[in-house]
């Protein structure tokens, strides 16, 4: 049975399972990603959820795993060389699960490179962008009375989704016929936007064609229905 004991982060969120991966994290649109690759891999897990609007990511315990203070956040008790590994962000938690298993990322090298551009796409502009809008359009964002900011993020995702809508024109997925990491890393920020940010007028979603049936498609995945909502606040 794997000790994780000298992983701080354990006394505070204890391992009912340690011989499992432990997944540390929230559904939020970055926090999902890590649940979608654990439940469309297969691989045991446990998750603890990590609240948030707590604070709770600030804690001492938290950050002795991920001193940015983010979500999600991993240990894997079998990681290289049968040793522990702990890990975080988002994008680096989907290659590692992608290599562990072999799945959900193309092995010819051109295509494997190809899909991590647009894991890189989604982290460093989908996210932010779309994380924005969200901010300025429903949180304390919207009782600014200079309403610029809103219409800066708004027209920069509007690009964003267009470069999507492009590349998903005779696609099923971002990387053609194969399902991939790419779409694990943008289904739950699109998904986001146009639902619990209330953003789908803003953003003009609805004149897209490509997007809604590629997000359609994602939705309907057993492992995205599953994923999105691990772990959720009771």
């Amino acid at each position: 049975m794997p000790d994780l004991s000298r992983f701080p982060i354990t006394a505070r969120w204890p391992a009912r399972y340690p011989e499992r991966i432990q997944l540390y994290s929230l559904n939020t649109p970055n926090g999902v990603k890590a649940s979608i690759m654990l439940e469309e891999t297969g691989l045991p897990y446990e998750p603890h959820l990590v609240d948030i609007t707590n604070d709770e990511s600030h804690t001492p315990e938290f950050l002795s795993l991920n001193p940015n203070g983010k979500i999600p956040a991993i240990i894997d008790p079998d990681g290289p060389g049968g040793e522990p590994l702990a890990l975080f962000e988002s994008g680096a938690i989907l290659l590692y699960l992608a290599d562990k298993t072999g799945r959900f990322i193309p092995a010819e090298p051109a295509r494997h490179w190809e899909c991590i551009q647009w894991v890189f796409f989604q982290m460093a502009s989908i996210g932010p962008m779309f994380g924005q809008v969200g901010y300025f359009n429903k949180f304390a964002g919207r009782e600014i009375a200079d309403k610029r900011p809103l219409e800066r993020y708004v027209n920069e995702s509007k690009r964003l989704l267009a470069v999507l809508e492009d590349r998903l024109a005779g696609r099923d997925w971002i990387m053609g016929d194969d399902y991939t990491i790419a779409d694990v890393a943008t289904l739950g920020w699109v998904n986001n936007l146009i639902t619990f940010y209330e953003a789908r007028e803003l953003v003009d979603y609805d004149r897209l064609v490509h997007v809604p049936t590629w997000l359609e498609r994602g939705m309907a995945r057993p492992a995205v229905a599953r994923g999105l909502q691990i772990p959720r606040r009771g």
